[in-house]
């Protein structure tokens, strides 16, 4: 037998050869020929890319709702000139016509408004993270089952250009069995000084990090996550009241995760992934999340595919487009509630052990932690 010893840790079994990036469906879906008539409701910040999405995507927005009515006007201006403005969400649910509405509230405020699209028999796709305590979202998951209409989650990050590629790559075997997930996110945050997302105590793990959760608990699927550790500190010289510093380690079946983030950094911004399996592994790696080289590593050889698009706006695109071909295809979306709730549950035991410095295990923590958001 050949003596690696004098490769390791020098030189990686890495495959010189350069081979054809296999083609994946990675970019977002449309369905053929349904283009229901879709309400906003929530018209914050951050709808600016929901609805730069789906006017490129030609979706049908014939409401947009806001408790400020000037916020509302602004992005019929700007998006959808011949949409109605309401201030009240329940005259947007009284529309015959509205068939899809996306709920972009605050966390604290979007579970009365989903419950009563439901019972108006509306689909609807929800703002992530969707609900702050697991028992809401089996109550929501079976009120939608039970209504006969799709529940879904916006989980923009599966659309990012290189995440839905890893996803693809991973769900096809081009790595063999799934052993490690790990991310590392560099990137500044400090932009939340001032802005409500400052009362959310649990930030970074909770509001931005929901992605990355998301992401583990995508790829893992239905393997048993055995423990969760996890950590938070405040960084030096920080002024933001939560702390901008995070990790969490997550044990699973035959394999381990890990999710670093350091919020503060306002120099040399870095964002990397690395997924490891059986047969082969695959990097991303960029300076922001809108800019990734992936790159696959096999005994074939190495392939580098070249993605396009952006998660922001593309990431908005997959997911309304997502919800809108189960609708048409009468199936579950990717991105339904109900499998989102193992996200959510993988992120509750992550605050809680990071609250505490004990380990959790993902289901035991039915809800977000006392402090770690506005109204818990």
């Amino acid at each position: 037998m050949a003596d690696r010893r004098k490769d390791y840790a020098l030189s990686g079994r890495t495959a010189e050869r350069r081979i054809r990036p296999p083609l994946l469906p990675y970019a977002p879906r449309d369905p053929k020929g349904y283009r229901p008539p879709i309400a906003l409701i929530g018209c914050g910040g951050i709808t600016e890319s929901h609805l730069t999405a789906y006017k490129s995507a030609g979706y049908n927005v014939v409401a947009l709702c806001d408790l400020d009515e000037d916020r509302a006007r602004k992005r019929q201006a700007h998006f959808y000139p011949g949409a109605a403005v309401y201030t009240d969400y329940r005259r947007v649910l009284e529309r015959k016509d509205v068939e899809v509405v996306d709920v972009a509230t605050y966390p604290m405020e979007r579970v009365p408004i989903i419950e009563a699209a439901l019972r108006a028999r509306k689909h609807v796709l929800s703002q992530k993270p969707f609900v702050l305590d697991l028992s809401t979202g089996d109550r929501l998951v079976k009120l939608a089952a039970k209504q006969g209409v799709k529940l879904a989650v916006n989980q923009n990050g599966r659309w990012a250009p290189h995440f839905a590629w890893i996803r693809h790559a991973v769900a096809r075997g081009l790595i063999g069995d799934l052993m490690s997930v790990h991310a590392g996110v560099h990137w500044d945050h400090t932009w939340t000084v001032g802005t409500p997302f400052e009362n959310f105590r649990d930030l970074v793990l909770y509001d931005f990090g929901i992605h990355w959760f998301d992401m583990v608990s995508h790829l893992i699927g239905r393997r048993k996550i055995t423990r969760v550790y996890a950590s938070k500190s405040r960084a030096v010289g920080q002024r933001a009241r939560p702390p901008m510093l995070a990790q969490a380690i997550v044990q699973f079946a035959g394999g381990q995760a890990s999710l670093i983030f350091d919020a503060h950094v306002q120099f040399g911004p870095q964002d990397r992934t690395y997924i490891g399996g059986t047969k082969g592994a695959i990097t991303s790696m960029g300076p922001n999340l809108g800019r990734q080289l992936v790159t696959l590593y096999t005994a074939q050889g190495t392939a580098a595919p070249v993605l396009k698009g952006r998660w922001f706006p593309d990431g908005f695109h997959g997911t309304m487009g997502e919800l809108l071909c189960a609708i048409a295809e009468k199936r579950e979306p990717l991105n339904g509630a109900r499998e989102n709730l193992r996200s959510l549950a993988l992120c509750f035991a992550a605050i809680a052990a990071a609250t505490d410095g004990k380990p959790r295990v993902p289901g035991t923590v039915r809800r977000l932690p006392p402090g770690s958001a506005p109204g818990v």
